[in-house]
């Protein structure tokens, strides 16, 4: 089976049944925190993905908030209910706004391809903040979501939007894996390495970040109709530049090293805001910023970085004389 499925694919396989089992063992308000930190762990992968290629997106929220407001307009104007379409259309919106804005971006780098992430997401927010049709700065409401024509209800509606959640997630987190894996995914690590070599090999640098630039935003609208199921509810915050950073937060907090690193530093970066908040509720920004500064100084490459760190050393421990080993 490893033939076909590496580690993480095989660690994300097995997450699955984990943690739809959980349903039967955690109480709702924690289900509730790993299904929103699902939704939101996408677009950090978005955000993580193009990390890979040296690449920073201050501006991730824009497919976040695309694809919450795709969703919730098409339930608002057409009454288009099905999660399936819904996803489906978010994507499709996604798709063409960074196809048309790659041919722009792919041109920059460092802080240049940051800043005109950033801004082109502003320019969204100052949009929806002053659209009165959509809500202005309080946004609105989804309806809850069908599934082929099914309307669950109460406890099972919960349920049921739980595990369409928990699939789809892990499912693209292990067709990423295998993107990262392939080679143009290894083509954007060589640009992140140096750019002028991988066009001397005869790729072209500006295609594949554009390609890049494409999946993180379909994948990270795809978050953003899942969230917004989740809350019931879309605001043009999902577009503001602290949202963005939060994203980036993530990615750099959990690492780049695996797929797996940004659901997991999602998760542990929610409960961490709840018990800072619990603990401290005026200063709460303080103790996020006190794990930022820890994480950076010594754990610069992300909190995976641990589980690296400890596969090595069991590597290099399995690599020595049986009568090393032993002692």
């Amino acid at each position: 089976m490893t033939r076909f499925f590496d580690k993480t694919e095989l660690a994300l396989l097995a997450g699955m049944p984990l943690l739809i089992a959980m349903l039967f063992v955690l109480p709702q308000w924690v289900l509730n925190y790993v299904q929103v930190s699902l939704g939101t762990g996408l677009v950090a992968l978005g955000v993580m993905i193009q990390m890979r290629a040296g690449l920073v997106s201050f501006g991730q929220g824009l497919y976040f908030c695309v694809g919450g407001y795709s969703a919730g307009l098409a339930g608002r104007m057409f009454n288009i209910s099905d999660i399936f379409l819904l996803v489906l259309i978010g994507v499709l919106v996604s798709l063409v706004i960074s196809f048309t804005l790659g041919f722009l971006l792919r041109r920059y780098r460092d802080i240049f391809f940051a800043m005109l992430t950033l801004a082109v997401s502003m320019i969204l927010f100052g949009i929806l903040t002053s659209t009165e049709e959509l809500g202005s700065t309080d946004g609105f409401n989804l309806p809850a979501p069908t599934y082929l024509g099914w309307l669950p209800e109460g406890e099972m509606a919960r349920n049921a939007l739980y595990i369409a959640t928990v699939i789809p997630v892990l499912t693209i987190a292990m067709l990423l894996n295998r993107y990262l894996r392939s080679p143009v995914g290894f083509v954007n690590e060589a640009i992140r390495e140096n750019e002028l070599r991988v066009e001397y090999l005869g790729s072209s640098a500006h295609q594949s970040i554009h390609i890049t630039y494409m999946m993180a935003a379909a994948v990270s609208s795809i978050g953003g109709v899942l969230w917004a199921l989740s809350i019931g509810h879309v605001d043009p915050e999902m577009t503001n530049w602290t949202t963005s950073g939060h994203f980036v937060f993530i990615s750099i907090l959990s690492g780049t090293g695996n797929v797996i690193a940004p659901l997991l530093g999602t998760f542990f970066l929610e409960i961490l805001r709840v018990f800072a908040v619990d603990l401290s509720p005026n200063t709460w920004q303080a103790i996020l910023g006190t794990v930022m500064l820890l994480t950076i100084v010594f754990l610069p490459k992300g909190m995976w970085s641990l589980f690296a760190r400890k596969k090595r050393q069991t590597r290099d421990g399995d690599d020595l004389p049986q009568n090393i080993a032993g002692e």
